[in-house]
């Protein structure tokens, strides 16, 4: 066999080992989001805290902690990976998982959430895009994002309060579909194991996605917008589908709304607040307009019959892949944006 051959063998050899890697840091990442839900979400309902803030508030948190901790860990030395997350997950939750369960059943969609959700959703991508166009974001600018996530947390349990609580839209989704039996001692124990799953698979995770970067020459923002978007998704694409098979449609465009929100303003507030994300070749002019352009194609599909139907459906999908196709061929120099 000749040198070449060998070397060529044990390239692909590492190129496993590493999407191995990969696979394991999600799979901890998903597991640990898991256990730290339903943990955080017994601690709560043991205090007697009402299920419906429970739902609105720690258990949006809590399963929005793989997306967290993916780009915490990414942002210091590699905020390519951390921007991509953000910009990625909201893409994917609108383009490929709203539109995966619109495939399997329409979509009902209440008042509120066309007058004040998805209208406040397009009004903080744009402001994302304003304050990451240029380098990044600062410091500041993460401290403004976080009172914005603290605004937020008022109005929605405010709003919970004050409307009756048999109303689907305002059943929270339990996202793994299972009761909550854990004692406090248990709990506190399953909150701590999942941070630790966090954080390492949140560790493994960028470092693969870094080196499997590096060898396929692909930027670490179109990293973090496929691969480590989409893994870090997968939770939410479960917990969609389950909610459309159960004839609750409503429950799942809150559920992916209320998460694009929490993606912006928490998850972006808070890192950019410990780190700040420093950008020399930020996200190009699709991604951004993706994620401006999905929200109000959003908007304009709840807003035409407060539904949305198997074929929008399908033109989600059609626009998350083209999202994703030009963004890698302009990753690669075939196209310039």
């Amino acid at each position: 066999m000749s040198l070449a051959l060998i070397q060529i063998s044990y390239s692909e050899l590492q190129l496993t080992i590493l999407l191995l890697f990969m696979l394991l840091g999600l799979s901890a990442l998903i597991y640990g989001g898991y256990i730290l839900t339903k943990g955080a979400s017994s601690i709560s309902v043991n205090m007697r805290i009402d299920p419906m803030i429970v739902g609105l508030t720690v258990v949006s948190i809590a399963t929005s902690m793989p997306e967290m901790a993916t780009s915490m860990v990414a942002a210091q030395e590699n905020p390519g990976i951390a921007l991509g997350n953000i910009l990625g997950s909201n893409i994917a939750n609108i383009g490929l998982i709203l539109g995966i369960t619109a495939i399997f059943g329409p979509l009902k969609i209440k008042k509120h959430m066309v007058q004040k959700e998805v209208p406040f959703l397009i009004c903080v991508s744009v402001l994302f895009i304003f304050c990451t166009y240029s380098s990044g974001l600062s410091q500041l600018e993460g401290v403004l994002l976080l009172i914005l996530t603290i605004v937020y947390l008022l109005y929605v349990v405010k709003t919970a309060l004050n409307n009756s609580t048999t109303e689907s839209e305002n059943i929270p989704i339990d996202k793994y579909n299972e009761p909550i039996t854990q004692t406090t001692k248990i709990a506190i124990l399953l909150v701590l194991l999942g941070a630790v799953l966090l954080a390492s698979g949140a560790d493994v995770l960028v470092d693969a996605s870094v080196e499997i970067a590096t060898r396929m020459g692909a930027s670490e923002l179109l990293i973090g917008l496929t691969i480590v978007a989409l893994g870090t998704s997968l939770p939410e694409l479960a917990a969609s589908i389950a909610a459309v098979r159960g004839g609750q449609g409503d429950m799942c465009s809150g559920n992916i709304v209320g998460s694009c929100l929490f993606n912006i303003l928490l998850i972006g507030g808070s890192v950019s607040a410990v780190w700040g994300i420093e950008l020399e070749n930020g996200p190009t002019v699709i991604e951004f307009l993706a994620f401006l352009v999905l929200p109000c194609l959003l908007f304009w599909f709840f807003k035409s019959g407060r539904i949305v139907t198997r074929k929008e459906g399908v033109v989600l999908l059609f626009t998350y892949a083209t999202v994703i196709t030009l963004s890698a061929l302009s990753n690669y120099g075939y196209i310039s944006l």
